[in-house]
Order: structure tokens, then C-alpha cells, then sequence
């Protein structure tokens, strides 16, 4: 099997992939690569080319899936498959991108708890019994990674191009998921990239928000196993 490497959500770590890992693993070399260091989307895909296998197959959530999308604009050749899940394959709204500023500021000023409490995590998960203990664990992945990513991650979000045409040309298999209850990126934006690319296949998990993985992580893992496996 190829190796396959991970790339997550806007400040979250290798946590949110931790039941699929395990899962995976006994049978696929997995790579987590964290998308913290810089602040452009095509220096953070261009940093996980430089050390990843020359032939891998890839998955991200959201900004992971933004950020595997350039890495397919940039060496298409190297990437065997792709999974997008939870994503956005358009450029930044400018609603959306009107709040990066003030955001940034209140984070470069000691509030990245009160941004990722007050403005973040409402919009993550739907209800569910393990709403809660998800949402504690966001906020202790962002409180781990800090400040400096936050503001990174928030410029190469803001400032990121339109994959449509990445997309379009992109020959390999694809796996599109999606949790049917994402506030964020719903499923309607994923049945545009499902139909922009040639050769994918399109799953929504049931009672999942935007964090499919760890809200419904037996049935995230049996789609992600069911796309490996047609490998």
C-alpha cells in the first residue's frame, strides 16, 4: 500500500485523526503532517512535498483538504488519491474574510481562548452525547498549538486561490466525505467538487458536523477504509 499522509483542520492536531490512525495503520504507512509554519496556502503544500514520499495518497479535513488541493495544483504526479473531507475547494468568501483581521488581533493580544470559544467552536459539531468532550478537545489542541499558528493558518485561509480548475484536471481517485450536518462547508459545496472531479466517489456521514472524525468515527473510518481498499 502507498503511504498515506493526513493533513488536519485549522488548529487541531494529529488528535483529530486519532481513530483513524489507529485504525489504519496495521495496514498503511500514515504520515501526519502538521500545516502550522507558514502563512501562505502554497508554502505550507510546498513544506509537506518537501518531506513527503515521492508517491503517497493523501487525505485532509478542511484547511487539510485546502491545503491537499494545492499540494494536487503542485505535483499532481506525486499524489495516488486524494480524500477531501469538510472542505472548501472555492476562495475565501469576503464575509468570511472580513473577520480574519479583527481575529488576528485579538489573538496577537492574548485571546485566542475567547476567538476559538466564542467564534470557532460553535460552528464545529451538531448535537450529539459526545458534543462536549469534542469541544474540549478543540479547544486544548488550539491552546496546544498556540498564537502563531492561529494567525498563520488565518492568512493562508484568507489569502487562498480558487482550486476549481485543480480539481478539473486532477485524473486520480477521489474520495469527497462530509458530515451531512457541517454548518461550515455543507454538503452542497461538496457535491460541487465531487462533480469537478472526474473519477470520486461521494459519501456524507449521518449525524456529523464539520468533524466527521471524531463525531462519527467508526463510520468515517469504515468510508475511509472502503476508498483505500478500491486502491
Amino acid at each position: 500500500m502507498k503511504p498515506l499522509v493526513m493533513l488536519p483542520g485549522m488548529m487541531c492536531d494529529a488528535r483529530l485523526f486519532a481513530p483513524q490512525i489507529a485504525a489504519l495503520s496495521s495496514s498503511n504507512p500514515v504520515l501526519y503532517a502538521p500545516i502550522g509554519g507558514h502563512d501562505t496556502v502554497q508554502a505550507l503544500a510546498a513544506e509537506v512535498l518537501s518531506y513527503a514520499p515521492p508517491r503517497f495518497v493523501l487525505a485532509g479535513l478542511s484547511m487539510g483538504g485546502i491545503v491537499a488541493m494545492e499540494i494536487i495544483r503542485q505535483q499532481p504526479q506525486r499524489v495516488v488519491s486524494v480524500a477531501l473531507m469538510d472542505t472548501n475547494h472555492l476562495a475565501e468568501r469576503d464575509d468570511v474574510k472580513a473577520k480574519r483581521g479583527p481575529q488576528i488581533a485579538s489573538v496577537s493580544s492574548g485571546g485566542l481562548g475567547r476567538v476559538m470559544a466564542e467564534e470557532m467552536k460553535p460552528n464545529y459539531l451538531t448535537d450529539g452525547p459526545n458534543r462536549e468532550a469534542i469541544l474540549n478537545l478543540c479547544m486544548d489542541m488550539a491552546l496546544g498549538l498556540g498564537p502563531d499558528v492561529f494567525i498563520n493558518q488565518s492568512k493562508a485561509l484568507r489569502d487562498r486561490p480558487d482550486q476549481s480548475d485543480t480539481l478539473r484536471g486532477y485524473t486520480g481517485q477521489a474520495l469527497i466525505l462530509c458530515g451531512k450536518d457541517d454548518a461550515l462547508c455543507p454538503v452542497s459545496r461538496h457535491a460541487l467538487m465531487h462533480e469537478l472531479l472526474t473519477n470520486s466517489r461521494f459519501e456524507v456521514i449521518e449525524q456529523a458536523g464539520h468533524l466527521p472524525t471524531l463525531e462519527q468515527p467508526e463510520r468515517t473510518t469504515a468510508a475511509l477504509c472502503r476508498w483505500l481498499e478500491a486502491l
